[in-house]
């Protein structure tokens, strides 16, 4: 009896430690949020000619990793496809702003929110944009077994389900998935416009990149960092593309 009450004692004094723990990380990062925000205004970028605002919010503090860069970007796309069906693979924008699109994401738990894999996704129907937020990397590689061709069914159907004059942006953190940087750099995985982003050193600093200056991608696992950024563009409007 003496040895369950102490596992019980145990278990509880382990839930509260984690319980607080969680607490003060969630209020170190917003400490973190107000310091950054305080002692200077986010930096800008420039991508495709166009400049861009860094994008900081304290969820997974955005201003030391590349959703500075990618979250103005995938927001851009939103804009400019308003009115029209937008389908977000991976639920990542709506931690950061509200959101009125579909989503479908295989494993996140959340209201609105299609829990369904990308490779049999079949909605019924095509959309104007779709989107995909550091999300396809993960796509046969975080999943059990591996499978280096999945993320190759993954685009094939997702570019079934543009429409016509439809465009799937997707942003890929180089480094992560060396089996997909190659399939991107050998055109196994096409787009009809190619995009990188290097970050300098220093604090978050962005830049447009060639595609030589990203071959040997440095991605922090410990910090979970990309330090080369690839941002793939599938125009269904391009005569190149051939429709679908």
């Amino acid at each position: 009896m003496q040895a369950i009450a102490n596992s019980d004692w145990n278990t509880f004094l382990f839930a509260g430690l984690r319980d607080y723990l969680q607490r003060l990380r969630q209020r170190n990062k917003l400490i973190c949020y107000w310091l950054v925000r305080l002692t200077g205004s986010p930096p800008s970028f420039t991508f495709r000619g166009k400049r861009y605002r860094h994008f900081w919010h304290r969820y997974n503090a955005t201003w030391r990793n590349e959703r500075a860069v990618e979250i103005p970007i995938a927001l851009d796309f939103i804009r400019a496809a308003r009115g029209g069906s937008i389908l977000e693979v991976g639920n990542v924008l709506s931690h950061y702003v509200p959101v009125w699109h579909e989503v479908v994401d295989k494993y996140e738990k959340a209201a609105g929110v299609q829990n369904e894999d990308i490779c049999h996704f079949r909605p019924g129907r095509k959309y104007d944009l779709i989107l995909s937020i550091s999300t396809l990397e993960h796509v046969g590689f975080d999943e059990g077994p591996t499978d280096e061709t999945k993320v190759l069914r993954a685009f094939k159907n997702l570019r079934c389900l543009l429409a016509p004059n439809g465009k799937l942006v997707a942003t890929i953190p180089l480094g992560y998935n060396p089996a997909l940087d190659r399939l991107i750099e050998e055109g196994s995985i096409s787009f009809t416009e190619c995009a990188y982003l290097k970050r300098m050193p220093g604090r978050n600093q962005w830049r447009e990149a060639g595609a030589w200056e990203v071959r040997n991608p440095y991605y922090d696992r410990t910090a979970c960092i990309a330090h080369e950024l690839f941002i793939g563009i599938f125009d269904n409007s391009d005569p190149r593309t051939g429709g679908s």
